[in-house]
């Protein structure tokens, strides 16, 4: 079946499963876009076709240099029924400063939002409606030369796979334990840590076992060359809020530039809180913690949108932050970011777009 654009419908849909057991990225759609690129040709051929392999020979590049970058957007089931994404093209457009820094070509944004819009209205069937639910949409670009060599591809390949998902972390909304990581490196300035690329996040897993080990839900990473300076969570930016200041550590080309990191910003500045992006110190943490400022601790990402931080180990120097509950400003940001993507709070910044 096709229209005015090339789409090929499953003839044989799979079942749904239950919000309750969604759990997340485990369960995917019926339908996937995807799009070609060859040097001298640029992006053609896109399309929507049934979710499944697609065939890459042995010798395909991205399996051997790593050469890809992907990214993390959610569709909301609103409480009119409305299905609605946060944020598409800020989300795209960071997608596209992924590609620059290893070297694959552009998207253009707005063609390939009418092609996101278009797979998750074929798809709205399957974006689920119970609170904490959403459909995560996983836009993803990999090298597909046949070729044995470091230099980068002449050919792409892009796709959007599409997953309902339920709490990124089984915790919730309820605070969680951070790992302050002093042993291990993830990414330095000049690096790639601030690409969505599948290398970072290699570069996290050992440090995230031997958390999980210990009893932590993530890992707090430090900077790369002094191991001090406090620079994101492995899957979220973080936020400390000191003698009434929301702090959070600067883009300086080691830590990904989050889409929620960004919102968090924008609406804390709004509410008239003094909010700043600036170097803190793991020490300058642990020091307001003993006078008595350390009010709150908090990651923000896709995933879990706001995760409340309620104890910090920094090589076996344990904290508890705010009693061990979720601070007022976090349940507030949770509560007004959630709020906008389920349509159940005004959306002043137009942070959200209909999906027809």
């Amino acid at each position: 079946m096709s229209s005015e654009m090339n789409i090929t419908l499953t003839r044989t849909p799979k079942q749904k499963p239950q919000d309750d057991k969604l759990g997340f990225g485990q369960f995917f759609t019926d339908h996937m876009f995807i799009m070609d690129y060859e040097d001298g040709k640029g992006w053609y051929n896109a399309r929507i076709e049934p979710y499944g392999p697609f065939p890459i020979e042995p010798s395909t590049m991205v399996m051997h240099y790593g050469q890809a970058i992907f990214e993390g957007i959610k569709a909301y089931r609103t409480v009119d029924g409305k299905v609605k994404i946060f944020r598409p093209k800020s989300y795209l457009s960071r997608m596209n400063r992924s590609n620059e820094r290893v070297c694959i070509p552009h998207i253009d944004v707005e063609f390939v939002l009418k092609w996101l819009k278009k797979l998750v209205s074929i798809e709205k069937d399957w974006v689920p409606s119970s609170e904490g639910t959403s459909l995560y949409i996983r836009p993803y670009v990999m090298a597909a030369d046949p070729y044995l060599g470091v230099r980068p591809s002449h050919t792409y390949k892009f796709f959007i796979i599409l997953s309902p998902v339920g709490a990124y972390y089984p915790e919730g909304l309820a605070p969680v334990k951070i790992w302050v990581e002093s042993k291990y490196v993830r990414a330095v300035k000049g690096g790639v840590g601030m690409a969505k690329t599948p290398g970072n996040y290699a570069a996290s897993l050992l440090a995230a076992e031997e958390a999980r080990a210990n009893g932590y839900t993530q890992v707090l990473w430090l900077d790369g060359v002094e191991k001090k300076y406090i620079e994101e969570v492995g899957t979220m930016n973080i936020f400390f809020k000191i003698n009434n200041r929301l702090i959070t550590p600067p883009l300086e080309g080691s830590i990904l530039g989050g889409m929620t990191r960004e919102s968090v910003i924008h609406m804390a500045r709004d509410w008239g809180m003094d909010v700043v992006e600036e170097q803190l110190t793991i020490a300058e943490v642990y020091a307001a913690h003993d006078k008595g400022t350390l009010q709150e601790v908090f990651g923000t990402g896709t995933a879990a949108v706001i995760s409340p931080v309620y104890l910090l180990n920094w090589d076996g120097k344990v904290i508890t932050v705010n009693n061990g509950d979720a601070g007022e400003t976090s349940l507030k940001l949770y509560d007004q970011i959630t709020g906008i993507q389920y349509g159940k709070a005004p959306d002043k910044f137009e942070w959200m777009e209909e999906v027809e």
